[in-house]
């Protein structure tokens, strides 16, 4: 079984004529096949255009005959390209994002795009993806709207800085920093006193034995001389990375960051006081290369140069925040001496530049679980030129830094209590210990958290609904920017889902009741129940004015199966090593849910639907961005730093691909709990 597995297991299981098709009756008769788009109706009423006919927007010059050009706008943007490309690749090559949770492969429906100019013809999944007027107008699906002649494309604002946890819950540490700055004044050089200038230093900061870095070396005899021999001396770790003029010890400072396969968070810390000062958070910049990272693997094999952009792309992400906090902590860049970033496996060998696709195909096999001291400009970020940067060791190909760091943050090896830990993301990473024996592992939830692969699916931004309860007769939303709602986020999927089964319109198998039944057990929400073409949805949002479902937001009875299968996935991870630790879920005393989403998550929704043991709510915790907080205590302790070493000799991984019994577990975990 591969990453994709549970996923893929859950479909051949449940395809009629399996011998174990235990979900097969609750979705009645075989759903029937949309109609094929007939193109050349839509030919007729002027909605495609022969591309013979396509508008010249530019004369060609001679030199350029040969490839197109496509002007982006509002990016304002001219690029030219071979004829045939895609628009999302021409956006992508030239760095202009385009939203995609599926890489550009057309299966996620959200690289909608508007062709102001030119001709692109409707494809098979326009027709799926908008109505008749907006075909009309020119929205087509940038993945695929192939060049074939000059365009002028509008492309809609991406939620560059989605809603997302910057702090989580951390501990307590005893400030003992890399980060050191020792001011001497020191005896000018005489005829009887000839001590090299690196020797002169060291003799005066004799209480550390100290390697001296080339950096520092080369400023060390003009700054010692300007300063009048009054100088700081700037130490990482055991090496003198540079030396400042006058007493500057008052100015230390390192960043955090949280590589997120979605999200990148970095925090500003003055390492003298040991406290943040700037916090930022942005989308990472590899976002139009797919939405997890088994698609951004698969991109590097199916194009070795695309290997180059997605490092360009993590880079570029990471110096963005690091002059977004400085600016905001009105702090000078080269007063920033180092950096810890924690990531998982796939985002940190990016950043690294180092070949993922080992990650992504059995066996799952890392470069390094530990990487090796850097300096800051390997990841890209402009900060003072000789500062360090460490990257969290990683226990596995799919339980990486970024978890790592969240279980030195929570303490998971030091509390003696029965603890689960659930990073709720793309990819699921879920750790259980008993104060004694710590186990992990990480189930391939897919992109439903996040959005992708839902109809009415969105990122945290503003529009997204991002909670759902049904009170009396009351679809009751909370919507981020309170603003009309453009779609659904992925804590609003889960609590939709939960109160649907509460109310009783989901049975437990996750199909919408019939519409007599319906009426029945819930007649008050039953008149939302809708149908768009020959799927049921949902409505939670009807635009005013407009009586057509297909304009609302709403859910559909595919996005329950994916949330079911995401779900599923991640019960089957926390149950297998419950059943390795020797202990029944109820024992847990407490549920610590990590990361941007886990933060959002409504815990009762969670027990509902089955994505947590079910506990009672008081055990129950958000943990917030605890990869943030790993990659913090590491900037402000040496000893912490070590115990993140440690913490890959404690920890025992298990790899739930080895399993002969997880697609068997997997399908028992489909149904919402009774």
């Amino acid at each position: 079984m591969d990453r994709r597995a549970p996923r893929q297991a859950a479909r051949d299981l449940t395809r009629p004529g399996s011998a174990s098709a235990p979900l097969q009756h609750d979705e009645g008769p075989a759903p029937k096949r949309l109609p094929e788009p007939d193109l050349d109706a839509y030919a007729r009423e002027g909605l495609i255009e022969p591309p013979a006919a396509a508008e010249e927007l530019w004369e060609e010059p001679e030199e350029q005959i040969g490839r197109v050009r496509l002007a982006f706008n509002p990016a304002e943007r001219e690029v030219r390209v071979p004829p045939g490309v895609s628009v999302f690749d021409a956006a992508s090559w030239n760095g202009i994002a385009i939203d995609s949770t599926c890489g550009g492969h057309g299966t996620c429906k959200k690289c909608k795009v508007r062709i102001a100019s030119g001709s692109v013809p409707v494809s098979r999944l326009d027709v799926r993806a908008f109505t008749s007027e907006q075909l009309e107008q020119g929205w087509r699906l940038a993945c695929l709207a192939s060049a074939t002649g000059n365009l002028v494309v509008d492309v809609p604002p991406l939620a560059t800085r989605p809603k997302a946890a910057t702090v989580g819950a951390g501990r307590q540490v005893i400030l003992r920093p890399a980060l050191q700055k020792r001011y001497v004044e020191l005896d000018e050089p005489t005829l009887t006193d000839q001590r090299p200038d690196v020797t002169r230093l060291l003799d005066a900061i004799d209480d550390l034995e100290l390697r001296v870095d080339l950096h520092a070396l080369r400023e060390l005899p003009t700054v010692m001389r300007q300063a009048d021999f009054k100088v700081t001396a700037v130490v990482v770790d055991d090496t003198l990375i540079a030396v400042e003029p006058g007493d500057t010890t008052g100015r230390r400072y390192a960043i955090a960051f949280d590589l997120g396969t979605t999200t990148v968070v970095a925090t500003l810390l003055d390492i003298t006081t040991g406290t943040p000062v700037a916090v930022q958070s942005m989308l990472n910049k590899q976002q139009p290369y797919g939405g997890d990272v088994i698609t951004r693997i698969s991109a590097t094999m199916i194009d070795p140069a695309t290997m180059g952009r997605l490092t360009e792309h993590a880079h570029a992400t990471l110096d963005e925040l690091a002059r977004a906090v400085c600016e905001e902590g009105g702090v000078d860049p080269s007063d920033v001496y180092e950096v810890a970033v924690a990531g998982n496996a796939t985002m940190t060998a990016l950043a690294l530049g180092v070949d993922p696709q080992p990650l992504g195909v059995a066996p799952f096999v890392l470069s390094s679980a530990r990487v090796p001291t850097l300096l800051a400009s390997d990841l890209g970020v402009r900060v003072h030129p000789a500062a360090r940067a460490t990257a969290m060791p990683a226990l596995g190909a799919y339980v990486g830094g970024d978890i790592v760091a969240g279980m030195l943050a929570t303490g998971m090896d030091r509390d003696k209590r029965l603890r689960l830990f659930v990073d709720v993301g793309t990819n699921c990473e879920i750790v259980l210990s008993d104060g004694d024996r710590i186990l992990a592992t990480a189930a391939p939830a897919g992109p439903a958290f996040e959005g992708g692969s839902i109809r009415c699916g969105m990122r945290a931004a503003t529009g997204a609904i991002e909670s759902v309860r049904l009170t009396d007769d009351h679809v009751a939303l909370q919507v981020i920017g309170d603003v009309e709602p453009k779609g659904v986020c992925g804590s609003a999927l889960v609590d939709v889902v939960a109160e649907l089964v509460r109310v009783g319109l989901l049975d437990g198998t996750g199909r919408f009741l019939p519409e007599e039944a319906a009426y029945e057990i819930a007649p008050k929400f039953a008149d939302r129940l809708r149908k768009i073409g020959e799927e049921r949805v949902f409505v939670l949002h009807q635009p005013t004015g407009s009586g057509d479902p297909a304009e609302s937001v709403y859910l559909s009875q595919r996005d329950v199966r994916e949330l079911q299968f995401a779900k599923a996935a991640i019960a089957t991870g926390w149950s297998i090593l419950t059943e390795d630790l020797g202990i029944d879920p109820a024992d847990i005393q407490q549920v610590l849910l990590a990361g941007s989403f886990g933060s959002y998550l409504s815990p009762a929704s969670a027990v509902r639907i089955g994505l947590v043991p079910k506990l009672p709510i008081l055990r129950i915790v958000s943990a917030g961005n605890v990869a943030g907080e790993g990659a913090k205590m590491v900037l402000l302790s040496l000893r912490e730093r070590a115990g993140a070493d440690t913490l890959l000799e404690e920890v025992n991984y298990v790899e739930l691909s080895d399993r002969p019994d997880f697609n068997d577990r997997f399908v028992d975990q489909l149904a919402f709990p009774a």
